[in-house]
């Protein structure tokens, strides 16, 4: 059975290091910032925020308190606002310990494409590039396979690519895969997932280190 969003952005929160600075990327990476209050971990979001809280109470929304896909959220204490400027030096100057970051398509080598699909007008790389290349560390957290049941993690991407070389963990809804020396190795699965199973939905060659 593969984990609910909800499942996984709590792994994914769990293996977050206390005193992290961390970006949380739009769509399911979002999720993690509601299991993190409360710990010594500040979220940036690079619209100008570091200290960002989960999102407030329906009611409470503040239309100027936003991440950067435009949802409402709320600020820790001790948070601090800066100008887009400064929060992009923030990002290039490698002072982000770690980004997690949607995916479309991730590679054994861990080549990240998350910002437009193939045959897809329109969409921006945004800041998506600056992330990828300027944090410590770069998660994808994501669906194992596309709507139709393709691959998302594969020998190369065919996608547009947002960096090359960047991805060190996946977190799918069936697995926590490590990228390393061009292919997968899986730390963990999701309950009753098969090895057979997680073959068959990757598109890259995989390794098991669950004991």
């Amino acid at each position: 059975m593969a984990w609910s969003n909800e499942a996984l952005a709590d792994i994914v929160a769990g293996d977050i290091t206390d005193g992290w600075y961390v970006n949380l990327g739009v769509g399911l990476p979002t999720l993690v910032a509601e299991r993190l209050p409360g710990r010594p971990v500040l979220v940036h979001s690079e619209n100008g925020i570091l200290g960002v809280g989960p999102p407030p109470p329906a009611g409470e929304e503040d239309p100027d308190i936003i991440d950067p896909g435009k949802n409402p959220v709320t600020i820790v204490p001790g948070a601090a606002y800066m100008d887009s400027g400064m929060s992009f030096a923030l990002i290039r100057g490698a002072h982000l310990d770690l980004s997690v970051m949607g995916a479309f398509q991730v590679s054994a080598d861990g080549d990240l494409a998350n910002w437009r699909l193939p045959g897809k007008k329109g969409g921006a790389i945004g800041g998506a590039a600056d992330l990828a290349a300027g944090s410590r560390r770069v998660w994808a957290m994501t669906t194992h396979t596309t709507r139709d049941g393709q691959p998302k993690l594969v020998r190369a991407c065919d996608y547009p690519l947002t960096a090359i070389r960047v991805v060190t963990r996946v977190y799918s809804d069936l697995a926590v895969l490590d990228v390393a020396n061009g292919r997968f190795r899986v730390i963990r699965m999701a309950p009753g997932v098969t090895e057979d199973e997680l073959r068959a939905s990757t598109g890259a060659e995989i390794e098991f280190a669950i004991q």
